[in-house]
């Protein structure tokens, strides 16, 4: 298995438009400079979970899952690291 220069990961995020790739997947509201909505990872009632597309993250302040798109599609699609870097690439 080869390995993955840490420079490729870090421009496959920075070209990842991390609004989209999450809102193709659950429904975001616009708040600011920032995108909110219920967590994905954990049941609750009134929005934690934030999207900021400036630095390409997400945070829950309920739950505190927190990272980027490969990340978000590890844990919200259940893919192995190379799976989401395979998505992102395509």
């Amino acid at each position: 298995m080869s390995k993955i220069a840490p420079s490729v990961i870090q421009d496959l995020i920075a070209r990842t438009d991390l609004v989209h790739l999450i809102q193709s997947r659950i429904p975001l509201k616009r708040e600011g400079s920032s995108y909110k909505t219920c967590c994905p990872f954990h049941q609750e009632k009134t929005p934690s979970f934030f999207v900021h597309p400036q630095k390409q993250i997400y945070h829950c302040f309920g739950c505190g899952v927190k990272g980027n798109a490969i990340s978000f599609l590890m844990a919200f699609e259940r893919k192995t690291f190379l799976e989401a870097v395979d998505i992102l690439a395509g």
